[in-house]
């Protein structure tokens, strides 16, 4: 043996494995060792029954329609994680097509051949999705990307000769776009090789054409199209100036395209460009002016004749078809909830499929016949055999915060409760995203069997109420945003029915963060925090994001590398000022998340365990950016219930006021 490499083997022989979690006390949880927990106390049996049916719910998302809109593929989870499954007629078996330990939820019929199908899935939560080709004839599965970059964007062209994706093989970094045969789709060439992400949108009828969006940020982006024989890239939106792109569609013959972009007004409309007269310099005529909502889907039918349009009023879908003919818009009667997925068969023209949730029922397909307007029902997701007339509806409420803002919000009251009660608000994530009245098995369990409010505001920052009103938190104006909290907590004590002394606030990502920042910046008026995934210092989290997610989250929270809005992002961090923390926190986090890395869960929870206070923790070393597998996800609701129920279950001695303001 060289006695020089003596050091090196022993070293290597005696090297620790890094532990999973830099937290203190954390250990395996007996029947499930890839969540590790520290300081969370068993679930009492009791409260496990007690949700155990909430739990149980199903979603059959819509995936994709078979050619002659005779097979339905959805995504949806029968053991630990959401899988393919096929139906082929309403109300019909849902007959399962993968099996795999990873949820799915991305997919393409190969056009012309039913048998085959495209697919993203990634590992452990990571979000470095790899595109898979399946053959039901043999049930297999084949990788056909390099197992390692991040890939996006499926697509596959309308002919059913070309793949579509983008990825972040080139530099990790950049996104570029890709377009491969389908009978070699290893064969994959790239067709944009430019700084920054870029995304297919969609082909030509003939194949030829490839649309491709230019992603700075929602609201800054630009509409591309490229000539797949010649390679040649034009710019279709103005070179100059902002605005989104939501989607668009080339019209059937190839030389116009439908466009949804907020570029040329407050709300996201719906528009026609034609291709020899891009960029244009001035605003086309709107075909959706007289609904002063945001347009946030379209689908256009095969023989070019009436584009599907899904509206966003007010946090409801609605569903329009617009005649392109005489650009005529109509509305299709729809129960009240949230539509995705809006789906022509590739060769009728006749029906569209959708997907719906409801408050008060998981997401579902439905089918509508265009002639007669008639809808049909194609899945029934399982509800663990709970009444769906005792779940509770939300009421729209608005109340006022600063700068004039009017802060929308849904508040779920509990039925029959009696005195004052608690109240959990739950912010969600984005920051640009929106609490929309969809079926949630946590808030569901919280109002109906816990008799707890639950408030889910759409602060300023928040989709679907105009661009000068998304834009609001941009930046250093964040801090500003803030107060749209105290308004929230304001609200609350206006309310004759709720406890304004016993607040617990909920979220994961940003508003993960915003639950943090509400411990910290009110510290008097809240009780209980439960942080999923979240952001507890902004300058940390932008400089440890995934590095193709750096400069489109610059865009949205500033650039902390600039002294002026670092200074103000420290300044509204909650790791800064952990010493203002009064309630009780309980964090959550996913090992793998490439969006709001470890560390950031792990700082907060060491930071304020350190001033001695009582902290639970949980990692999930198999999840990324939330949990999509069952047993972990039933795991982070039960617990989080006891937390709250902890916490906010006691009335206070005397009747509570809103307690002082920071």
């Amino acid at each position: 043996m060289n006695l020089g490499t003596l050091p090196l083997l022993v070293s290597l022989l005696t090297a620790q494995p890094t532990a999973p979690s830099a937290v203190a006390n954390t250990a395996p949880l007996p029947g499930l060792p890839n969540v590790l927990i520290s300081g969370v106390p068993a679930v009492p049996p009791e409260l496990e029954r007690r949700v155990h049916q909430y739990l149980e719910s199903r979603n059959a998302q819509l995936v994709d329609v078979t050619d002659d809109g005779k097979q339905v593929l959805i995504s949806t989870r029968f053991a630990d994680v959401a899988q393919l499954h096929l139906v082929e007629m309403p109300m019909g078996a849902r007959t399962q097509l993968t099996f795999t330990p990873e949820p799915i939820a991305q997919a393409r019929f190969l056009p012309g051949s039913a048998n085959v199908l495209f697919y993203l899935q990634d590992v452990g939560g990571g979000e470095f999705y790899q595109v898979y080709r399946f053959d039901r004839s043999t049930g297999r599965a084949e990788l056909l990307t390099d197992g390692k970059s991040r890939h996006e964007g499926l697509g596959v062209s309308r002919d059913g000769k070309w793949l579509t994706y983008a990825n972040t093989a080139r530099n990790g970094k950049d996104t570029d776009i890709y377009v491969a045969p389908t009978d070699n789709p290893r064969q994959a060439r790239r067709v944009t090789e430019l700084e920054g992400t870029w995304y297919p949108v969609d082909f030509s009828a003939d194949g030829a054409k490839l649309l491709v969006q230019q992603f700075r940020s929602v609201a800054d982006a630009d509409l591309h199209v490229v000539d797949l024989k010649t390679g040649e890239r034009r710019q279709l939106t103005p070179k100059e100036g902002m605005g989104s792109v939501v989607d668009a569609r080339f019209t059937p013959d190839g030389k116009g395209i439908y466009l949804i972009t907020d570029r040329y007004s407050d709300f996201s409309e719906l528009y026609r460009l034609e291709l020899d007269k891009a960029p244009y310099t001035a605003a086309p005529p709107s075909l959706t002016k007289s609904i002063r909502w945001n347009v946030q889907g379209l689908e256009l039918s095969p023989d070019g004749r009436q584009l599907a349009l899904d509206i966003n009023e007010d946090g409801i879908s609605r569903l329009y078809l617009l005649d392109t003919r005489g650009n005529t818009l109509s509305q299709v009667s729809l129960p009240q909830g949230v539509l995705t997925g809006l789906t022509f068969p590739r060769k009728r023209s006749d029906t569209l499929f959708l997907s719906l949730i409801t408050s008060r029922s998981p997401t579902d397909v439905w089918q509508v016949d265009l002639r007669t307007k008639k809808t049909t029902r194609w899945t029934r997701s399982e509800l663990g055999g709970l009444n769906t007339e005792a779940l509770v509806e939300p009421e729209l409420v608005r109340y006022d915060s600063t700068d004039g803002v009017k802060v929308p919000a849904f508040l779920y009251r509990p039925r029959g409760a009696s005195g004052k009660v608690p109240v959990v608000v739950i912010f969600h994530g984005g920051p640009e995203g929106q609490s929309q009245p969809y079926f949630s098995a946590l808030i569901q369990f919280l109002a109906t069997e816990m008799k707890m409010a639950v408030l889910l505001p759409n602060v300023r920052g928040s989709e679907g109420y105009g661009k000068a009103y998304r834009a609001m938190d941009d930046g250093v104006k964040r801090e500003q945003s803030l107060k749209d909290i105290g308004a929230t907590l304001d609200f609350i004590a206006s309310q004759k029915d709720l406890d304004a002394s016993r607040v617990g606030v909920y979220g994961g990502s940003y508003g993960g963060y915003m639950v943090l920042a509400t411990a910290t910046f009110y510290p008097e008026r809240i009780k209980a925090v439960v942080d999923v995934v979240g952001i507890s210092s902004l300058p940390s989290f932008l400089q440890n994001t995934q590095a193709y997610r750096q400069d489109l989250r610059r865009a949205e929270y500033g650039d902390e590398r600039d002294p002026a809005v670092r200074k103000v992002q420290e300044r509204i961090s909650p790791l800064g000022a952990v010493d203002r923390i009064r309630a009780a926190l309980y964090v959550q986090q996913g090992k793998n998340d490439p969006r709001v890395p470890q560390s950031e869960a792990e700082q907060i929870v060491k930071a304020v365990r350190a001033k001695g206070a009582d902290v639970w923790y949980m990692l999930a070393l198999d999840e990324g950016h939330g949990f999509g597998k069952k047993p972990n996800r039933d795991y982070a609701t039960m617990t989080a219930l006891m937390f709250l129920e902890k916490h906010l279950g006691t009335p206070a001695p005397a009747a509570g006021g809103s307690g002082s303001k920071p």
